[in-house]
């Protein structure tokens, strides 16, 4: 046998041997889906990470978060933001966005609930008993401030300002209230020593080491505290439906209630 022929042969048997091993052209890999979008009460921090995080531990691409005042988010919906999910500190902007018909029919659920503090710097000794004709301006003392979230708009300012009026006291209070554009606005407020009291949720007197708790409000003078979540019309990941389920679930359930929420 010439060598040449020897030559052509031994190539032969290399590339039987290479198809053999399976090394063909390499096929592309299907693009990752798109992970939702999720527009979130400023008060889930903590609680909403630890749920797209458990997720992703799934296998799923996990969420992206962002996290504003209800108000704010439900706005940059009706917008036009392109979102997947809402999740709201209160019915009413879930209601707005439903009327406009930016939520997807059938997928709206009362998620979570949550109670109203008042809080004082860790460092002070302030203790105030939240009863009809409590005497709050005295407890700020003479120049004093109240640290609340915009009591217009946004789900904790609103709460914080009925429970005040159902107790007698926001006439009094109303001139010396800071309002910040979120409740984790009034909480860093507080946190700063900004202001020596100040109205959140309990699960954000939780989430901070700088706060403790000076009074709890009486459930009967606040309307309850719901976080409706839903599907958004203008959302377009396929992951939407699935974390949207699993937030709904028995696991994604125990999670926020980890963090102090109340689960439905």
């Amino acid at each position: 046998m010439t060598e040449k022929r020897m030559l052509r042969r031994t190539l032969l048997a290399a590339l039987m041997l290479l198809g053999g091993a399976g090394l063909t052209a390499p096929v592309p890999l299907a693009a990752a889906p798109r992970p939702p979008l999720v527009l979130a009460a400023a008060s889930l921090q903590e609680s909403m990470n630890a749920a797209a995080d458990a997720w992703a531990r799934r296998g799923h691409p996990r969420p992206q978060l962002s996290f504003a005042a209800s108000s704010a988010l439900a706005r940059q919906a009706a917008s036009g933001a392109p979102a997947d999910l809402f999740v709201s500190a209160d019915l009413d902007w879930m209601d707005d966005l439903e009327r406009r018909k930016l939520v997807v029919p059938g997928t709206r659920t009362n998620l979570l609930g949550n109670r109203l503090v008042l809080i004082a710097p860790k460092a002070s000794s302030v203790r105030v008993a939240l009863r009809p004709g409590v005497d709050l301006r005295r407890a700020l003392g003479s120049n004093g401030r109240l640290a609340m979230a915009n009591t217009d708009a946004v789900p904790a300012g609103k709460y914080g300002k009925a429970a005040l009026e159902k107790l007698g006291a926001w006439t009094a209070v109303a001139p010396l209230v800071v309002r910040g554009e979120s409740v984790r606005a009034a909480l860093a407020l507080v946190e700063r020593g900004a202001a020596p009291l100040g109205i959140v949720y309990a699960t954000d007197a939780r989430a901070s080491a700088k706060v403790r708790i000076a009074g709890v409000f009486p459930a009967a003078s606040y309307p309850p505290i719901v976080y409706p979540a839903a599907r958004l019309a203008n959302g377009t990941s396929p992951e939407a439906e699935p974390f949207r389920r699993f937030l709904n679930s028995r696991e994604g359930k125990a999670i926020f209630a980890r963090f102090g929420f109340s689960t439905r």
